[in-house]
């Protein structure tokens, strides 16, 4: 049962965490837009990178940080042992999202080195710790 309990903590803090993520970058898309330029697809998002502000990187950077935070949280909430290794899963798993998104936009280094130095461990630790603060690690 505690493996049971544990996959879906992991499904489930993903699949939240994976739509918070993606509803704070379409509403900043919504405040923050670019020379009129689509932000939400690649395409768009290679287009319009070369009209882009530091104000436009807040939306992308909150929705990986938030997004990080509450999959984490979610899942060690949820899951009944190993909670730390799984929230460092999910933490590895956005940052090679994260990556990947570096990998192929080009962004400003500044961002880059911001968004994968901060969005994902140690929001991904606060979730863990935000967690274990409502349910010790003993008493799960």
């Amino acid at each position: 049962m505690k493996i049971v309990r544990n996959i879906i903590g992991v499904i489930a803090g993903v699949l939240i965490g994976s739509y918070v993520n993606r509803c704070i970058v379409e509403l900043g898309d919504i405040f923050s837009k670019s020379a009129g330029v689509n932000l939400i697809t690649e395409e768009g998002l290679k287009a319009g990178m070369a009209f882009m502000k530091p104000e436009h990187f807040i939306a992308p950077f909150l929705a990986h940080a938030i997004g990080t935070l509450i999959a984490t949280f979610i899942a060690a909430l949820i899951a009944v042992s190993r909670r730390k290794i799984i929230t460092r899963v999910i933490s590895l798993l956005y940052l090679a999202g994260g990556a990947y998104m570096v990998a192929i936009l080009p962004s400003p280094m500044w961002f880059n080195l911001l968004d994968l130095l901060v969005a994902y461990f140690p929001m991904g630790m606060l979730g863990y710790w935000l967690a274990t603060r409502f349910i010790p690690e003993g008493n799960v």
